[in-house]
């Protein structure tokens, strides 16, 4: 994925009138150019890498579930909808993540071979070792589940 193909989904979404998805990408465009021009200065556009695309959206799905998870406990479902509208067009340009038995048998690995004692140096190697294929959170209930496992 690149920013060219994000700017033609733009005007595709703008030609079907869809001005929710035309409003998220715009933003997605916006701040994937902005962690570029950060990251690389003015090598940016020669610079930037499918793997800046997809961390820049998985920072914008993080902050959208939050805020979704927000607006629904402060009984604003208005914005909580409009939110989760944002959320599943940024969803779409996700890999699709592991399942919870792929991830156990991914993460069996980690516990046997680290150190029980350490939970953050396991999360590091657990994370290294799914590569952005599932969420922390996912990752880190899994990992205490399999440590207590272990531990009984």
């Amino acid at each position: 994925m690149s920013l060219d193909q994000l700017q033609s989904d733009v005007n595709m979404s703008l030609k079907k009138g869809d001005s929710v998805r035309v409003g998220t990408l715009r933003f997605l465009i916006s701040a994937v150019r902005n962690y570029a021009i950060a990251t690389y200065g003015n090598a940016w556009e020669t610079s930037l890498k499918e793997e800046d695309i997809l961390d820049v959206i998985k920072k914008q799905v993080k902050t959208h579930k939050e805020s979704v998870a927000a607006f629904t406990k402060a009984g604003r479902s208005d914005l909580s909808v409009k939110e989760q509208q944002e959320l599943d067009v940024l969803q779409a340009f996700l890999p699709s993540e592991l399942s919870d038995s792929d991830l156990k048998i991914m993460l069996s690995d980690v516990v046997s071979g680290g150190d029980v004692s350490n939970f953050g140096l396991l999360m590091k190697s657990a994370m290294a070792k799914v590569q952005g294929k599932a969420d922390g959170g996912r990752v880190s209930a899994i990992l205490k589940q399999l440590l207590q496992e272990k531990q009984v």
